[in-house]
């Protein structure tokens, strides 16, 4: 059995034929050789290409997770800045409140029954939210309390703006009736002849009981109003000459006789320190005076209990 093979090459030239002998052993060798290169070469390149597919995947994980993580930091300050604001807000009802508190007290006006008062707010329960806290886990509770919170501040903002439109009738009630409350004297300057109480008879000399004061002046100085209200007499009116009453309301007036001339008619609205009449002497009189009278509820009481000035 002939165990070399031979080999012809032809150059292209007529007499350029060669031929070789090669044993088969040698050329099955050399066959393996080339296709265990083949092989491992591919195989190499196989694993490169898995390698380089791997590297890329990581490289775009990485990317991934990092876009990743730059979001949940972006929802962590977004979440923290609602967080803060919410305190603010919450912070800034709670000032209001106070300070309708404040004013309540100062014009001593109580809070009334169907008050709403500030509820209870609750807030984040840390100020700075924990870095180590999973989003992905509390994203939703802390989303539903937060809605929550904003909830209860839009109703406890309506409740406070209820509460100071209370207040604002309230003090605008308070202040109508300080307006309506005698507080001045009717006179400016002058001196008081006469006081409220029993006294001598200027006329009889017996003891009488006198209803208000007198404050004597020059005749025509200017007599007001010394509270807001309603004119509700203004005329002539036998001892007491010419006589203004003004309704305060409350069951409260004031009574101005023995006037020079009245200058108000009956049913007009006056104000504090409006002029109303000129200071005389008509009616049963000793000299020029204003005799000023308060009553409440029909009995008279002391005016300088409510002069201020």
């Amino acid at each position: 059995m002939r165990k070399r093979i031979k080999i012809w090459l032809h150059s292209g030239i007529a007499s350029g034929i060669k031929e070789f002998s090669i044993h088969k052993n040698v050329l099955r060798f050399a066959l393996f050789t080339v296709f265990s290169i083949i092989g491992v070469a591919s195989l190499i390149g196989y694993d490169y290409f898995q390698l380089k597919k791997r590297s890329y995947n990581n490289i775009v994980l990485n990317q991934t997770l990092h876009q990743q993580q730059n979001e949940i930091n972006n929802q962590r300050i977004q979440i923290q800045n609602f967080a803060n604001e919410i305190k603010a807000l919450t912070n800034k009802i709670d000032n209001l409140s106070k300070f309708e508190d404040k004013v309540r007290l100062i014009a001593d006006i109580n809070q009334t029954s169907d008050s709403s008062g500030l509820i209870g707010i609750g807030g984040i329960p840390n100020n700075d939210l924990d870095p180590d806290i999973s989003l992905e886990k509390n994203h939703n509770t802390l989303m539903r309390e937060m809605h929550q919170q904003i909830n209860q501040l839009n109703v406890a903002a309506k409740m406070q703006t209820l509460d100071f439109d209370n207040l604002i009738n309230q003090l605008e009630e308070k202040i109508n009736r300080l307006a309506s409350k005698p507080s001045i004297r009717p006179v400016k300057g002058g001196w008081i002849t006469s006081k409220f109480g029993y006294r001598k008879s200027p006329f009889t000399g017996q003891k009488e009981f006198h209803s208000g004061m007198d404050i004597s002046n020059k005749s025509g100085t200017k007599i007001v109003a010394t509270a807001n209200g309603r004119v509700s007499f203004a005329a002539k009116k036998a001892y007491m000459g010419n006589r203004i009453v003004i309704d305060h309301g409350n069951g409260m007036n004031t009574r101005y006789l023995h006037l020079k001339k009245i200058l108000v008619k009956q049913g007009q609205k006056v104000k504090r320190g409006d002029v109303i009449a000129l200071l005389g002497n008509t009616g049963q009189s000793t000299g020029p005076h204003v005799h000023y009278e308060i009553q409440l509820n029909g009995i008279p009481v002391n005016p300088l209990n409510y002069i201020l000035n």
